[in-house]
């Protein structure tokens, strides 16, 4: 495909996402479908140019004076991607394939871009207004900032899995991705976000990949995991296990001693986790799956360490999903919100005396986050908060939780609260 196809194909996709409502990934697939001559190249370009739109849409919009995909696309291009507008403007007019050629009010903004100084918080952070309240909650003053952190591209971080390897060993398998290490954490790696229009090395292509040496999870997310402690030799339940990337990270940890449980409320989101675990090395793992007719008798008050991954609206995941942030609703976080109360209280009855509660959000909203755990403790006077891992107290905030989000700590944005259940 030439430029200007492509470019009208980023246009034609992210009409659809916005008219439509649907997720990108559905969007791009369905345009996949209509465009069987679409190379991968050409597959990967309409991708990345989508995405990068929707990770600014509003700053684009204010600067551009248009809030149309066309304008989103173009700006896109000469801002981020750095094309010089010349190059825009050829491409653009391309009879064939292109959207258009450009209009005298879009080459003279793209040529002397008004700054976002004196926009709102919500334009500059690029994220909807009626969400400001939320983001002020938490970061205040510097919620702009926080949302430009969130609408970079992602870097793709991986967890080296010790069930199978040497981190040393890893490394030297990685290198030809390019993998940077991650200070302080020995079993983490990093392959830094790709320029515009390019792929990363796919991970799936490395042979250690396929015998299970490593797997791909931000590092907020392998943080979060351990936050649960030393748990080697213990009984420790991931109770919203899903596809099973913290359940592996916490079978690392315990290194196939003690037991480890897995169950989540959807038996479809486990399908994966068996196989995954296979592959991984891990010897003791049970699930219990909601098929069952009582996935979890027998297990009150067994529980050293019950790992509660809340569903959650993923605000702290826009990085990586920049859509989700267009689509997310008041209703969505009350309904969130519900799930959450519900998981606690279900989580709850399994720790056992002396046993903590560990729970993760990849939200950065304190209503789903602090609210939640504040209501839980008013109706479970047993628990009591205690302190995450002192290695990750930089990220602690004055309430003894910990916070993680791409301006702070170069991750996801994850929440994690670990309480203890008294004797």
């Amino acid at each position: 495909m030439r430029d200007g196809g492509r470019i009208e194909a980023a246009i034609e996709v992210l009409t659809d996402v916005e008219t439509r409502r649907v997720p990108a990934r559905l969007a791009l697939k369905a345009w996949g479908e209509r465009s069987r001559f679409a190379g991968s190249k050409d597959r990967a370009f309409v991708s990345g140019l989508v995405l990068d739109a929707l990770r600014r849409r509003r700053s684009l919009a204010w600067r551009m004076g248009d809030d149309s995909p066309r304008a989103a696309v173009l700006a896109t291009l000469a801002w981020d991607w750095r094309w010089s507008v010349d190059r825009v403007a050829e491409a653009a007019a391309d009879e064939t394939h292109g959207p258009g050629a450009l209009t005298p009010d879009e080459t003279a903004r793209l040529n002397d871009p008004i700054t976002l100084d004196a926009a709102p918080d919500a334009v500059r952070g690029d994220y909807p207004d009626w969400l400001d309240t939320h983001m002020a909650r938490v970061f205040g003053g510097t919620r702009g900032e926080a949302g430009q952190a969130l609408a970079e591209r992602a870097p793709v971080d991986l967890r080296i899995n010790t069930l199978k390897t040497e981190p040393e060993r890893a490394m030297k398998a990685l290198a030809p991705l390019g993998v940077e290490p991650v200070e302080g954490m020995v079993t983490a790696a990093r392959i830094p976000a790709p320029d515009p229009a390019t792929r990363t090395g796919a991970v799936e292509t490395i042979p250690a990949f396929g015998k299970g040496w490593f797997e791909v999870q931000d590092l907020g997310s392998q943080i979060a995991a351990a936050c649960a402690g030393e748990i080697a030799g213990k009984q420790v339940m991931d109770f919203c296990a899903g596809g099973g990337g913290k359940t592996l990270a916490l079978a690392a940890a315990m290194g196939n001693t003690g037991q480890l449980w897995a169950h989540d409320s959807d038996a479809r989101r486990m399908a994966d986790l068996i196989p995954r675990g296979r592959r991984a090395g891990v010897r003791n793992l049970q699930v219990r799956s909601p098929v069952e007719a009582e996935p979890l008798k027998g297990l009150d008050g067994r529980m050293d360490v019950v790992f509660v991954d809340a569903p959650c609206t993923g605000s702290g995941t826009w990085r990586r999903h920049p859509d989700t942030k267009w689509r997310i609703s008041p209703e969505q976080l009350e309904r969130r919100m519900a799930e959450q109360d519900t998981v606690l209280d279900q989580a709850a009855p399994l720790v056992k005396t002396g046993g903590r509660l560990v729970y993760v959000t990849c939200s950065l909203f304190a209503e789903e986050n602090e609210d939640r755990i504040a209501a839980f403790l008013a109706r479970a006077p047993g628990f009591g908060r205690v302190d995450p891992p002192a290695d990750y107290s930089r990220w602690r905030t004055p309430d003894g939780f910990l916070r993680l989000s791409p301006k702070t700590a170069g991750t996801d944005g994850f929440f994690v609260a670990v309480l203890e259940r008294a004797g």
